[in-house]
């Protein structure tokens, strides 16, 4: 199954297309996804959307149940009207995910709109209501079947004991003095009574400018039960967001719907040390994924653990 996903055939995605009742020109593109296989397929021109997205989940990364919780979430925020990347029910049973010889797979719509990598002052408002609304609705209930974010929940700590053995030697005692540091300081802080459901991985990559000053929230594959801080600190490039005029709009738009405590402001620096290890460990358990040695060919040499060591330290530096 894990070969099948690492070269799925192209016939075998439009023939799944075909049993799911999309027509399919023939024509397929597949896009950028480190975790995922994701597949724009263009239809034929009879068909309700012109194209779709297709996207096959990695093996053992999810159940049926962990993308349900997704797609449930997803469609709440759509019936808010806030916009967001829909899965798309099949139209006999409102089914979202299949199985392609034990691979899981679903449909989205395909979204159109310009990667907000560059936001404008004025946008920050809306982004910041936006992301509210996402909150408002996300407190509604937990996701029952998806993981919570911190150390402890999910039993996190055994990513260290996996890459201790792969730090390189000369920077390893260094490495995870501060990773245990942050580690316990997370375990310490983190308030998991107050967790609500986010989408947990909310950077510009993320975020669409639709037109119309209306913005498109996409990719909620890493959608968590966590606090809401989480969803703040990776719109802003500046380590010191809190004191710009980008984050004072940005808290315009949002406080206008929902209350923000700053005191949360304090686990920014912890939740970015936290991602840091966290995106080494991910790395370490798809290295067997072809694709992966040639996409980070520096991993496990020393200037890698150097170099991820030195930015532990920067960012712990302001805790």
């Amino acid at each position: 199954m894990t070969d099948q996903f690492f070269n799925l055939d192209p016939n075998i995605i439009l023939t799944d297309a075909d049993q799911q009742s999309y027509i399919s020109t023939g024509e397929i593109h597949q896009l950028n996804s480190y975790e995922n296989r994701v597949f724009d397929i263009k239809l034929d021109q009879d068909q309700t959307h012109k194209s779709i997205i297709a996207k096959y989940f990695r093996p053992k990364r999810w159940t049926k149940d962990t993308i349900l919780d997704e797609h449930e979430f997803c469609f709440d925020l759509d019936e808010e009207g806030l916009s967001v990347g829909k899965p798309l029910r099949r139209k006999t049973d409102n089914e979202t995910v299949f199985d392609s010889n034990g691979i899981l797979y679903c449909y989205y719509e395909k979204v159109r709109g310009r990667m907000m990598q560059e936001i404008l002052l004025g946008q920050f408002s809306k982004l910041g209501h936006c992301v509210a609304m996402l909150h408002n609705v996300g407190e509604r209930k937990i996701a029952h079947h998806r993981e919570s974010l911190g150390p402890q929940l999910g039993d996190k700590w055994k990513i260290l004991d996996e890459l201790y053995d792969h730090v390189a030697p000369e920077v390893r005692n260094d490495y995870f003095d501060i990773a245990e540091d942050v580690f316990q300081k997370l375990d310490d802080q983190l308030k998991p009574e107050n967790y609500i459901r986010i989408h947990g991985d909310l950077h510009r990559g993320n975020l669409l400018d639709a037109g119309n000053n209306e913005i498109t929230l996409v990719d909620f594959d890493d959608f968590v039960n966590g606090p809401p801080i989480q969803d703040f600190w990776m719109i802003f490039p500046d380590e010191n967001f809190s004191n710009t005029k980008e984050y004072e709009e940005f808290m315009k738009g949002y406080e206008l719907l929902r209350y923000f405590d700053e005191a949360n402001l304090a686990l920014v620096p912890l939740l970015r040390c936290y991602r840091v290890i966290n995106y080494a460990g991910w790395i370490l358990n798809r290295w067997a994924d072809p694709s992966f040695p040639k996409i980070f060919p520096e991993f496990g040499t020393y200037s890698y653990w150097a170099e991820e060591t030195d930015s532990l330290r920067k960012i712990a530096s302001q805790y």
